[in-house]
Formats: structure tokens, sequence, C-alpha cells
């Protein structure tokens, strides 16, 4: 059968959340981009709706209470080092509460929010695509 995004293209989902005007942003343990700051997100289960898929992934990693979102993008990410394919739906979401918490820290090795003017390096491909679908200045 074999596994998305490494044996066939896989469906994936990303979620900026944003807190005033600054991004949260988890620093990756695994390919692809391993050691890079990332927004999160996950791969679409099947059956599961994309939207569903960003909320879930983005609770698991984070231990917040995610309410609404929104979809504000598309991207495709080929990482050739690490032999992978993504096509991934963007969402935001604005309205979340709680505070961000390490969830998983097998995948997961620190988070911080981040300004435009703060990001840290190195900012995921992905990461960097999302920024870029942001409506203008909400990310201040």
């Amino acid at each position: 059968m074999g596994k998305p995004g490494i044996d066939f293209p896989g469906l994936g989902v990303g979620l900026v959340i944003l807190r005033h005007g600054k991004i949260l942003l988890y620093k990756r343990m695994r390919p692809p981009e391993a050691g890079y700051w990332n927004i999160v997100g996950g791969k679409v289960d099947h059956m599961e709706p994309a939207e569903e898929a960003a909320r879930r992934e983005a609770e698991e990693e984070t231990g917040l209470t995610i309410t609404r979102i929104e979809r504000i993008g598309l991207t495709e990410q080929i990482i050739t080092a690490d032999r992978q394919h993504w096509i991934s739906l963007l969402y935001i979401a604005r309205d979340v509460s709680g505070e961000p918490q390490l969830t998983e820290p097998d995948k997961l090795s620190d988070f911080g929010w981040f300004g435009l003017a703060d990001l840290p390096e190195p900012l995921s491909a992905f990461t960097r695509a999302a920024i870029a679908s942001l409506p203008s200045g909400e990310l201040r």
C-alpha cells in the first residue's frame, strides 16, 4: 500500500495559529525538514474532512482548544532531501483557548510565539508558504 508523502504524494493540512499578531511555531524532530521550525499540522486520514484533520492535528500537537478555523490557501512541497512530496491545505485560527504545550516530545522539541521580525531559523518551506498565504497585516 505504501506511505503517503513517501511512496505517493500525501495530503496534509497545516494550521497557522495566531495570537496578538504572533504565530505559534514548533521545532520538528522528524522528516520532512527535521530541525526546522514549522506550523502545526499533519496528514489527513482517509474519510476525514481536511478541516477536521487540521483542528485534530493542531489540538494534539499543542494542547490548545481550537474553535473556528478558515482555509487560507494550498501549498505543494517537494522536499528532495527527505524524498517527500506533500500537497497541503492551509488554515488559520485566530480564536484558540489555553496555553500551548509540548504534548508530543517525541516529534517536537520546542515551541514559541514569533512575530514577523523575529521568525526563527531554519524556517520550513511549508511555514514560509503558509506565511505568504496570510492576509496582509495578520502577522506583525
